[in-house]
Order: C-alpha cells, then structure tokens, then sequence
C-alpha cells in the first residue's frame, strides 16, 4: 500500500504560501479525496531565514538539487515565475522521473510542446491549469472534455489588471493614469506593468489555448499584440455611445487551415456576455461543432483562485500516483501557420483628428471607398475653436484589415486630418 505521496514546492510567495498552507491545514481531506496522504516535502526558497521566521513549517531549502534529488519526492509545484531558471528546473525535473504542476504562462507558452512531449517520453505528467485563466479550469475541459469538438474560435478577456483599469475608467470617468495608479495601489498592476498594459502577458496565454483548442504549436511572438497604453477616456465614452464596451480582448479564429491571432482592445456590444466581464475578472468564451458557445468566467488571478487550479492538478495527479494510471498522450502535433493580421475580418471603430472645414468628410470617404471600406455610421463632436479642430468618429462594415491599414495610411497624408487617434476592431 502506498502510505505518502510526497510533493515538493518551487517558490512561497503569495501563491506558493496558500499552496503550503492549504497542503498543511487539509492533509486529512486531501487523504479522503486521493485514498493516502499527500505529504509536503521541501519548499524552495531564496531566503532561509526569512521564511523560517514566518512559517512554522521547517523543511525549507535554498538548493534545487535538494528537490530534484529527493527520492521522496513524486509530484513538484513551480511557482517561480518567468522563464529563467524556472524552464531549465521544469525540464530536470520531468527528465529525472517527477512529476510537475506549473502556473509558468512564460514557459508554457514558449517551452510547452517540448515539456509535454518530454513528460510523456519519461512516463510522468506535466499540468498547467492555473497558467491560464487563474481560478477559471480551462485547460482541463480543453483537454479532455470538449476533445469531441473541432473548436472554431476563442475570445477571451485574460488579463485582469487592464480589465480593471478598463472597468474604472468606464465606470469611473477617470484617465487612464489614474487607473493605472489605482491598479499598482490596490496590488493588480507591477511597478513596471509593461507585460500587461501592452497585452504581452495575454499573447502568452492565447498561445497556450490556442495549442490546446487547434492542437497546434502557436510562438507567442507570431500573434498581434496591441495593449491598452492608447487607449483615452474618450473612446470609452465614445464607444457607449454607440452601444459598445471596450476590452482588452485577445481572439483566435481556425480559417482555412490557418490560425488567425489578434490581442487589442475591442468594442464589444453590451449585449454580448463578455461586455459584462467587469472588474480583475477573466472569461474565455469557445465555439465548438458539437457545444456550440460556452463562456468560462471567474477570478482569474489572487493567491487563492490560483491555488485552486494548481491543487486540483495535484490532486489528480496524486490520484494517477495511487492507482497506477497514465495521461493520455497530448502531443500538439498539428503544424498550423498563424496568419498575419492582414487576413483579420472585422468592422471597425476610427476615431480621428480633423481640420474643423468643409470638405473633410468626402476626401476621408472618398479615400475609404477606394479601398472598398463601406461607412456605417459618422459622429463629428463639436469644434474645438481654440485649434479649428473636431473629433470625427466613424463605424465600418466588415473590412479586411490589409485594406484598413492601406486606407489609414493613406487618410494620415491627407491634409486635413491632424491625427488617426485611434483604430478598433468591433464585435457584435
């Protein structure tokens, strides 16, 4: 009989903390759910006295080889965050017969195909749920309970920090600097908060989900990524006006054959249920063959909700430890090109600058249909008397944008137009 399964954790910060809490104070429930005790081993840190001070718990390390070399070690949580020197542990540990759960977005989107065909070569699993999503499970219904589905599309809202800054400035009226500030007072945005606001910390995420829903190996460096930095009150408040709530929204469409990947803010129609996603909230809608729509929504982000997802993959895996049962292979076999932006359909919100004189809107529509872009609807604010100056706002039809940016470009040289000040796609 297998009396412990011994599990070892990398990192004790805020969610490696509530990991070693949550494995000390509900060892008895976790027994009744595996069928034998899951037994916390070693926790690495960087500094000893520190957490010994702190926690009663006793069997910190500041040496890796101490974990890697542990024979009593079967399942390893890494929580350190980034990819150095967290790719190189992952990839010691699943050579040397361990086990791993990761909340490692970085590793996983880059490393992931590598990690999971090495798992599988050295007879061990490597989970992942709480790298997308937080709280939200996503990984595990992608990989195996929507398997039945060819997945056609993902939209997602994955960031909390812009999707808060979002939400106060919508609700709030207030810059996007002040919500910047509120984010980094409150703890949901870094001190450097570039991976965020500019949508780096989603293309990793999107990569992940795209090679689990189109069972293809997606660099997040081939996605388009457009973060919330250009972004004024004054689309937002544009945008309601016209039925709209801007997201920082990251979509990934299967056409043709090829992957079509975009991350940028996005007016989504305040009847669609992603429009209502406020707050540090995440949310992951699908579409499948056989499911058709189904929206994923919870925290995603916070010490708890992450542990959540890390502690329901060791659980299961502890279970698989006891009764002698495998993973199925998850290899991501499928070769899909991901297609540049140009291919990318959408209707379009154009916010621009203009000169405060007769004749801009033709030369602007003019320039527009030379490029077969139909006009849907025209706003100009009222004159800024000062500069000579208004605000025109225009709404597309469904455009490719190869011809959006052709006609931008294009519009930009024209005289009369001060400023392109901003380019959204809409969704319906």
């Amino acid at each position: 009989m297998l009396d412990n399964i011994g599990i070892s954790l990398l990192g004790a910060g805020n969610v490696g903390s509530s990991v070693m809490n949550t494995l000390l104070t509900d060892s008895k429930r976790f027994q009744v759910l595996i069928g034998t005790n899951l037994k916390l081993q070693k926790v690495l840190v960087r500094d000893l006295n520190k957490y010994r001070k702190i926690f009663k718990y006793s069997s910190f390390t500041d040496n890796f080889s101490d974990i890697l070399n542990d024979s009593k070690t079967q399942i390893v949580v890494e929580m350190l965050g980034g990819e150095d020197p967290a790719y190189i542990y992952i990839e010691e540990l699943l050579k040397s017969g361990k086990h791993v759960v990761t909340a490692n977005k970085d590793v996983m989107a880059k490393y992931g195909s590598k990690l999971i065909t090495l798992a599988e070569q050295n007879k061990v699993s490597i989970r992942y749920e709480a790298s997308v999503g937080g709280g939200i499970p996503i990984i595990g219904p992608l990989s195996r309970d929507l398997l039945a589905n060819e997945i056609y599309s993902i939209s997602a809202i994955i960031n909390g920090t812009t999707n808060y800054m979002l939400t106060v400035m919508n609700k709030e009226k207030i810059s996007y600097d002040e919500a910047l500030l509120r984010a980094q007072n409150l703890g949901y945005a870094e001190p450097n908060p570039y991976n965020d606001v500019e949508g780096i910390d989603v293309s990793y995420k999107l990569a992940i989900l795209c090679g689990l829903a189109f069972h293809a190996d997606v660099n997040p460096e081939n996605i388009y990524c457009e973060g919330i930095s250009g972004l004024d009150l004054k689309d937002l408040e544009y945008a309601n006006n016209l039925g709209f709530t801007i997201k920082l929204l990251a979509r990934a469409e299967l056409k043709e054959g090829k992957i079509v990947c975009i991350i940028c803010p996005s007016l989504i129609s305040n009847n669609a249920p992603l429009s209502k996603v406020d707050g540090v909230l995440n949310a992951i809608q699908l579409k499948g063959s056989l499911v058709g729509e189904v929206v994923f929504e919870g925290p995603g982000a916070g010490a708890l909700p992450t542990s959540s997802a890390i502690l329901g993959d060791v659980i299961d895996i502890a279970k698989n430890i006891k009764y002698a049962l495998t993973d199925p292979a998850n290899n991501l076999l499928n070769k899909i090109e991901v297609s540049d932006i140009s291919s990318f359909n959408s209707r379009y919100y154009i916010r621009l600058n203009v000169s405060d004189e007769s004749g801009v809107l033709a030369a602007i529509s003019g320039i527009m249909s030379k490029y077969s872009i139909s006009i849907a609807s025209v706003i100009q604010t009222e004159a800024d008397l000062k500069l000579q100056t208004a605000q025109l706002i225009l709404t597309t039809h469904e455009a490719k944008r190869e011809k959006i940016d052709l006609a931008m470009e294009e519009i930009s040289k024209e005289g009369k137009v001060v400023k392109i000040c901003n380019l959204l796609p809409i969704v319906d």
